[in-house]
């Protein structure tokens, strides 16, 4: 595979990022690349921790100068959310990505580029491959499963980190300085599927829905997308309501914290009521389409009459109860911080519906900086769930991250910002899970930031990197690195 990264500066960062990006590192498949990272410990004769997480931590010396100057923990995950587009023929499981340059961005062709959380291996990987950059004592923390409920950090033991001074580069706009984030649960809906045989004399429709922006589920949730979930829930309700409908599959998004593009169902109706039927979808395309005519200006509702009828059907009550769930969820923004300005305070999103042998599932991301809001959203998806003969458990959860006000290396970080632009830095919470949040349970007295170069479109298959906000960003961390003493 072509290297069309090797003309990049800094040589060092890009050359690390573009050997990650030859890695298959979903989550929960992160053995190869933190066995990759071990290579690079040994072969750079540093000291190195794996544990049976897959974490990693590769611990190198201060240099000269620096040697009674506190450790620093440099921080940030191994593993990828794995999307594609749906005619891209891409196995995450042993593919390389796929790399491309548009003008100032590094995208990959068809696929998530894992610039979320690659970008901040790669430089960490730079800093201690070189011996020409002054530094305290570092530690690189990378940790696994990061996307999927922050497993890695769960499972870290915190006697192998020294450090209690940490970077996190896992932040997504340049400038914009980190300082606390929203906690979350992952909670997963289940209802009973009870399967029947259809009758033949009945319709079988293909309903999809294509042409959305989708997003990260923290970062993106405030922008007014569309989540093709909730989109189908409102059409499976309109034919629910002006015909007998039945459900016979249910399908949408892959990651609970992505906000879904796409969604598909087959439903089953008499055929008395394929005119109605179809003016429906014609109605909710258009429909649609005013609605998100800024957001997302590409939705669009295709359907299609199937020539084969499917062999079994979910009975009436289960898909009154699954089109109901769907329908009735809360989902998107639910409350506005009054602390931080234009910062969301607590979200919903489903992420993925699907249908199995047994049961049809939902996951769902609950995101708040505040834990009695969470945990109140969390229960209100567990109040809808058994309304529709559901049940619900969090499969995952994670603690927000408190904003520290006599933060350190926060001073230092705007201190050298200014100094080098002129201008100060932005300082913010984010909603979106950092693991931070843990890392500051986890290790007693933690003085924490977060930062990173400007990402866009992460959890999506448009996901892109700013190769020049890298090139500054990487001069920024050197910087700071060098004032820390």
């Amino acid at each position: 595979m072509e290297d069309v990264l090797k003309e990049l500066q800094p040589v060092e960062v890009f050359q690390y990022f573009a050997q990650l990006s030859k890695i298959p590192r979903g989550s929960g498949n992160e053995k190869a690349v933190s066995d990759y990272l071990v290579g690079f410990a040994k072969e750079h004769g540093l000291a190195y921790v794996q544990d049976e997480a897959w974490n990693v931590v590769i611990k190198k010396p201060a240099t000269p100068g620096y040697e009674k100057s506190p450790a620093l923990v440099l921080q940030g995950h191994m593993d990828m959310v794995c999307e594609k587009n749906m005619d891209e023929a891409h196995d995450f499981m042993k593919d390389p990505l796929k790399l491309r340059i548009v003008d100032d961005m590094i995208y990959a062709t068809g696929t998530t580029l894992g610039a979320d959380n690659g970008i901040a291996l790669a430089m960490g990987l730079a800093i201690l491959a070189s011996n020409e950059y002054p530094h305290p004592a570092l530690e690189l923390l990378c940790t696994t499963s990061e996307e999927t409920g922050m497993n890695g950090a769960i499972a870290l033991d915190p006697r192998h980190i020294e450090g209690r001074t940490l970077i996190n580069i896992d932040s997504e706009e340049e400038g914009t300085l980190l300082v606390s984030c929203a906690g979350g649960i992952t909670a997963k809906t289940t209802i009973p599927a009870t399967w029947e045989t259809p009758t033949p004399e009945l319709k079988a429709y293909r309903i999809q829905l294509r042409g959305l922006k989708g997003g990260h589920s923290g970062m993106e949730i405030d922008k007014g997308r569309g989540n093709a979930n909730k989109l189908m829930g409102r059409i499976l309700m309109a034919l629910l309501t002006e015909t007998e409908c039945r459900l016979v599959s249910l399908s949408g998004g892959s990651k609970h914290n992505a906000i879904p593009r796409e969604a598909d169902a087959v439903i089953l109706v008499k055929p008395e009521a394929q005119k109605p039927v179809e003016q429906t979808l014609h109605t909710y395309g258009e429909m649609f389409a005013a609605e998100l005519r800024t957001a997302d200006a590409n939705v669009r509702v295709d359907f299609e009459v199937l020539s084969a009828l499917p062999v079994q059907v979910l009975s009436q009550e289960a898909t009154q109860n699954v089109i109901t769930y769907l329908y009735l969820l809360i989902n998107g923004v639910i409350s506005m911080s009054m602390d931080i300005k234009g910062l969301v305070e607590s979200s919903l999103n489903l992420g993925v519906v699907a249908v199995g042998n047994d049961s049809i599932d939902f996951i769902t991301s609950v995101r708040s900086s505040v834990r009695s809001l969470r945990n109140e959203l969390y229960n209100q998806i567990v109040t809808t769930a058994k309304l529709n003969g559901g049940s619900v458990v969090a499969e995952a959860g994670y603690p927000e991250w408190a904003y520290n006000p006599d933060s350190k290396i926060r001073t230092v970080f705007e201190s050298v910002y200014e100094k080098m632009y002129g201008k100060k830095p932005h300082i913010t919470a984010i909603h979106a899970g950092l693991e931070c949040g843990l890392f500051s349970e986890k290790f007693t007295q933690l003085d924490a930031i977060s930062f990173g170069p400007n990402l866009y479109d992460v959890h999506t298959p448009n996901e892109h990197m700013s190769i020049s906000s890298v090139q500054r960003m990487w001069q920024y961390l050197l910087e700071v690195l060098k004032s820390v003493k």
